[in-house]
């Protein structure tokens, strides 16, 4: 295959998750959520894997035709905000004005997060909760906490994208990698399982989409509090 031909593959399957992202909001708008976060994982797992083909196959220098960073944040908002927000919103997790206020902070501060100039750090990290409602929101189905945690949740997370508070990337971010990278794959692995069973009360998968968040979430953070050696 030559250069060429290989980079617009790559830029061919970032345009994909577009596809899933559609195939998600038909099943968010028949409120089959299993079937909407089973897409949504599978759109996870290409946003994972088109980066570091784009960096193997040079797409800037074989296909610049295609923006690929463009294209890659046109459908992370879709994955990632969009259709999670309308998750929360559509479901039973937020009765009445709850659901309101939580569609309106995470649309609406994502979108600015996103236009931010300043959400990388210099070690591919993200500064700020860098709006990965898809993750956040899915866990959320699993457990089915109370109305008022779950609020809390959505207002300290969207207040979090406007501070220093580092989150790590799971593949970019070196440090720490071999433990971030396989706990991001195992997530992977608990989220499409307990989509797959519809969240059964007491799967395994919940437990394990706990965990493995709880590391993902607060280990950018640790970083911050231990710094790297020398």
């Amino acid at each position: 295959m030559s250069p060429r031909l290989a980079a617009v593959a790559v830029h061919l399957l970032t345009a994909s998750g577009a596809v899933f992202a559609m195939l998600a909001l038909l099943a968010a708008a028949d409120h089959q959520w299993d079937v909407m976060f089973v897409w949504l994982v599978v759109a996870f797992g290409i946003d994972g894997i088109d980066g570091p083909l784009a960096r193997k196959y040079e797409v800037k220098r074989h296909a610049p035709q295609f923006d690929g960073e463009l294209m890659d944040l046109i459908i992370d908002y879709l994955t990632y905000v969009f259709i999670p927000a309308y998750a929360l919103f559509g479901s039973d997790l937020l009765p009445g004005w709850t659901g309101w206020i939580a569609i309106i902070v995470i649309t609406y501060a994502s979108v600015v997060y996103f236009a931010d100039t300043r959400m990388k750090t210099k070690d591919n990290s993200f500064a700020g909760f860098p709006g990965c409602w898809n993750m956040v929101v899915l866990v959320l189905f699993a457990v089915e906490p109370n109305f008022w945690v779950i609020l809390v949740v959505v207002v300290v997370l969207a207040a979090a994208m406007f501070t220093n508070l580092k989150f790590v990337h799971p593949v970019r971010t070196k440090r720490w990698r071999a433990v971030t990278l396989p706990l991001a794959l195992a997530w992977t692995g608990f989220a499409g399982w307990a989509a797959w069973v519809d969240f059964a009360p007491g799967s395994w998968a919940t437990w394990g989409l706990v965990a493995t968040s709880v590391w993902l979430v607060s280990a950018g953070a640790l970083q911050q509090l231990v710094p790297a050696r020398e």
